[in-house]
């Protein structure tokens, strides 16, 4: 059993301030898999503190940007050493089917590479050319750390959520302070454990799993110069006003209703085993997870028969099996959602393909829940429109392309989406008419060196690449 009785506190172990250990449960079985030590306002005072006194030091600010990416290059590598144990913990954690932990590994790599490509190419200081050639003055754009970054992270996929965002914050030279969640206390405390031996200097960044209340003391500390959030759009909204009051920083990616639109041109088989991956990753607890499928009517029931097909044949199971491609929800009140969605589905009077509300069989004793399929699904049900955040899926009907972006487009979120056609061009066209952060086509994954957020209620900001570590930096102008 994994225990973690003290907090990494400004680079170093220290007596938390309530000693209380929180119990870590198993989703699968809702055992005590560990305990650890949960953050208080105190906590963070001290996280806070150490951070601004660090970032007012300098020693990392001014650390040349080379410098900063051998650094974080090597947290990199070392994270690669550790995958297996890292994904076994989240697996343990979450419940993430095992397949899904240690395949997502890799793209930890390369979001990692991108960042530190990103940051060896970044125009750190440039002097511009003037526009007037007659002009005496000379200007020197300088791209400056913001300060004190407040880190706060969802638990779904607590290693691709912290390391998107401590990666960029410290190759532009800001202190952090990463609030986890209580549920990810086990793998967030591994990853502290590997940043230790970055040998970052005192303060530079501190790992905290801590509640709702601890995490808005944190967003709302006079001391944060800039709030980076991953997490519901109603928790997004609280922060955004926050940071409004007090014009601090601020980058949100939030929630997610997205579409799969199966062009009339599509193979439908493809269509139907790439949406395997693409609506059902993680359990359904994605925020990217393609859970709309818009189907034109010609093809309504083959795609309709050939997601049935595909849903019964998925193993529900324990996350640590080797055949499970679904595993439970995180929690137990998690689960109770994602079945109260299912009977708001078949209330409004959808058609319930297969799946339903009851937990399977011989799985009573962990947060599992039926995947689910419904068809003859009009996209202004609940069930199209709010974020369920499990294994449901809604087949929505469509005439014709202008029709399919009409729907595709009427949600309050945009943070992805997918198309699926025979002919890549006219799957190009038609991604461009998605009000969405990000489209792939025919499954294709996402990138990490293009920007990612969202449109609309999905967010403010981006993450990835250039453009994600641009959000962690000031403009200064010097002129001459």
């Amino acid at each position: 059993m994994n225990v973690y009785d003290r907090l990494y506190v400004a680079g170093s172990w220290t007596t938390p301030s309530n000693p209380e250990l929180l119990d870590i449960r198993s989703p699968h079985d809702r055992s005590v898999i560990g305990r650890a030590a949960q953050a208080q306002p105190a906590d963070v005072d001290r996280a806070v503190a150490a951070a601004r006194a660090a970032f007012e030091r300098g020693t990392w600010r001014t650390t040349a940007p080379l410098e900063r990416v051998a650094v974080l290059r090597r947290f990199n590598a070392l994270r690669e050493a550790n995958a297996e144990k890292i994904a076994s913990l989240i697996s343990a954690e979450n419940g993430s089917a095992g397949w899904f932990t240690l395949a997502g590994q890799p793209g930890l790599t390369r979001q990692a590479n991108a960042y530190l490509k990103a940051a060896e190419e970044f125009g750190w200081e440039e002097t511009l050319v003037p526009s007037d050639p007659a002009s005496p003055v000379r200007s020197v754009v300088r791209r400056e750390a913001v300060g004190v970054v407040a880190a706060v992270i969802p638990w779904n996929s607590p290693f691709s959520s912290a390391t998107s965002k401590i990666i960029p914050a410290l190759l532009a030279g800001n202190s952090v302070v990463l609030k986890v969640s209580p549920e990810n206390s086990l793998s967030m405390g591994f990853l502290a454990e590997l940043v230790e031996q970055l040998g970052l200097p005192e303060g530079v960044l501190s790992i905290l799993p801590a509640d709702r209340e601890t995490s808005e003391y944190l967003v709302s500390h006079p001391d944060v110069d800039k709030i980076a959030f991953t997490g519901s759009t109603r928790a997004g909204r609280r922060i955004a006003a926050i940071a409004g009051e007090q014009l601090k920083r601020v980058s949100l990616e939030l929630g997610g209703k997205s579409a799969a639109v199966i062009l009339p041109d599509a193979d439908v088989n493809k269509a139907v085993q790439g949406l395997k991956f693409g609506s059902l990753l993680n359990n359904g607890e994605s925020c990217i997870a393609q859970t709309r499928i818009l189907a034109p009517r010609e093809k309504y029931e083959e795609v309709v028969a050939g997601l049935k097909d595909l849903v019964e044949a998925l193993k529900v199971g324990a996350p640590d099996d080797p055949d499970t491609f679904i595993g439970p929800m995180i929690r137990p009140d998690q689960q109770q959602r994602v079945r109260d969605y299912i009977e708001i589905g078949i209330k409004e009077g959808a058609r319930l393909v297969t799946g339903g509300p009851q937990i399977p069989e011989g799985l009573e004793g962990g947060n599992y829940v039926t995947p689910t399929v419904f068809a003859d699904v009009t996209n202004s049900m609940r069930i199209a429109q709010e974020e369920i955040f499990g294994p449901v899926l809604v087949v929505i009907a469509y005439d014709d392309e202008d029709e399919a972006a009409r729907i595709a487009n009427d949600s309050e979120y945009g943070l992805s989406g997918g198309v699926w056609s025979a002919d890549e061009g006219h799957a190009l066209a038609f991604a461009r008419r998605i009000r969405t952060g990000t489209v792939t086509v025919n499954g294709a994954p996402i990138g990490f060196d293009g920007p990612f957020g969202g449109f609309k209620n999905s967010g403010i900001g981006r993450e990835y690449g250039a453009v994600g570590l641009g959000t962690y930096t000031e403009f200064q102008t010097v002129t001459l």
